[in-house]
């Protein structure tokens, strides 16, 4: 089975949504591409880009006659934005989403849209520390994992047709439990972006001439770690509190670990902190083995930012 579209709506024309319309097109599956955001002015640049091939900013406008309906809003607007759907909804149209926390979006979105068993969750795991419709390219997901989150009264031909759909971006498709894909995006996802803000909020809270220094010095450690402290803040603000549960119990275990390794150093017990990195160097061995660290594309646009 493979994926095809005569009318595809992206609700949101950012990083994620515009770079699955750019792999679409280029996949040769889909035909006409309507776009949605609240600013014209991100819909002319949408439209300059070719992420979309017509726009409007009234999502029942937008998603009129279309078969496939991508949301790609913030979280914390999901549930709102599906709602505005409604009027111009196709009773067959399969309906999926972007969002990196699941549990809370399912729910807000049950409580709203109309058939709802023709709505699938999802989540490609990919993505950059810039957004907005520049920052879109066709390749983002290609060998990256995407987690689709049906649910008891999903429709097998919707979760089919969302597969494809991601499967024609060249992403490896995954299924789990909402609740599931939240706990395991907390220490994957949720956590590091938590640790990368605080880090720079710390630095932030330097004195002038120290703060000046670490700019001035930042190796390649600092800035490769807080790279994804540069992201969207009003997404990862409604990420954190949608997935607070499993955050927070993430954020324990952290906290607890960091204690430890506190006490490690303060009492010079080399052997504990050589058994940390080795164990840890050999984990993070088998994250790269597995194609999940990140790379940019070549023809990521923003590839060739130091």
């Amino acid at each position: 089975m493979s994926f095809a579209s005569e009318r595809l709506a992206i609700v949101g024309t950012g990083l994620i949504n515009g770079s699955l319309a750019l792999a679409l097109r280029e996949a040769g599956c889909v035909g006409r591409i309507v776009g949605c955001a609240r600013r014209p002015a991100t819909l002319d640049r949408a439209l300059a880009l070719g992420l979309c091939d017509e726009a409007s900013t009234d999502p029942a406008v937008a998603v009129a006659g279309c078969d496939m309906v991508v949301l790609g809003t913030p979280p914390g607007a999901v549930g709102e934005v599906a709602g505005r759907l409604g009027p111009g909804l196709a009773a067959e149209a399969v309906v999926t989403d972007v969002s990196s926390v699941k549990a809370v979006v399912v729910d807000a979105v049950g409580q709203v849209l109309p058939h709802m068993e023709r709505f699938v969750g999802g989540h490609p795991v990919a993505g950059t520390e810039h957004s907005g419709p520049d920052a879109a390219f066709a390749t983002l997901f290609r060998d990256r994992r995407c987690i689709l989150t049906p649910v008891a009264s999903t429709l097998p031909e919707a979760v089919a047709r969302v597969r494809t759909m991601w499967e024609a971006t060249g992403a490896i498709v995954d299924e789990m439990a909402p609740e599931h894909h939240d706990r395991i995006l907390a220490i994957t996802s949720h956590l590091p972006h938590l640790i990368a803000y605080t880090i720079v909020g710390t630095v932030a809270d330097l004195e002038e001439q120290v703060r000046s220094e670490v700019f001035r010095y930042a190796a390649g450690g600092f800035t490769d770690f807080t790279r994804i402290a540069a992201s969207d803040p009003v997404m990862w603000r409604d990420v954190f509190l949608s997935n607070k549960q499993a955050t927070l119990e993430m954020l324990g275990r952290f906290t607890e670990d960091l204690i430890a390794l506190q006490r490690a150093i303060r009492w010079d017990q080399g052997e504990v902190l050589e058994d940390l990195f080795t164990r840890t160097r050999a984990i993070r061995r088998g994250v790269v083995a597995a194609g999940q660290a990140y790379v940019r594309q070549p023809d990521d646009p923003l590839a060739k930012e130091p």
